[in-house]
């Protein structure tokens, strides 16, 4: 006997034959996941034909209470090109700060929140426009909004 492993029922010359293993490509089956997929939707098909909202119906409570009285009309300051002044359509002699705000508190007449409009020429100064603003605050007046012209070739909304 020979130095080495035998197996039985092996004939000591031969050797062990290995045949080469096939190499098979894993296939993946879809009817399984087919059939999940119908029962999801089958599922989600009924829960969301059959969902109704709750709807109740409910009488609310009148109040009597008295209308609130109508706000005030917007109050307005136009600045012209050369820096001028105009309250509710009337010019004011005086260019200053301190007159503007005595005209505006003329004509707020007890509003608790005025609104006021200023116009502005494209031509006027910045300076106008920000004396404008300045007298509008010594007035007490916190509702500013400026009036603008869309340009021809601005797109409307």
């Amino acid at each position: 006997m020979s130095g080495g492993f035998h197996l039985p029922g092996a004939t000591a010359g031969a050797g062990l034959e290995f045949k080469p293993r096939q190499n098979s490509e894993p296939e993946i089956n879809l009817i399984p996941f087919i059939d999940v997929l119908l029962v999801i939707l089958i599922f989600l098909l009924l829960t969301t034909t059959y969902s109704q909202n709750l709807q109740l119906r409910i009488n609310l409570p009148v109040a009597q209470a008295d209308q609130d009285k109508a706000p005030n009309p917007p109050l307005h300051i136009t600045v012209t090109a050369n820096g001028e002044y105009g309250l509710q359509g009337k010019l004011i002699a005086d260019h200053t700060a301190a007159a503007l705000s005595e005209a505006l508190l003329a004509q707020i007449r007890g509003d608790s929140q005025p609104v006021l409009i200023i116009s502005a020429d494209a031509l006027s100064s910045h300076q106008s426009v920000i004396t404008a603003v300045d007298a509008a605050r010594k007035a007490g007046i916190s509702h500013i909004t400026f009036a603008l012209q869309a340009s021809e070739g601005a797109p409307r909304r």
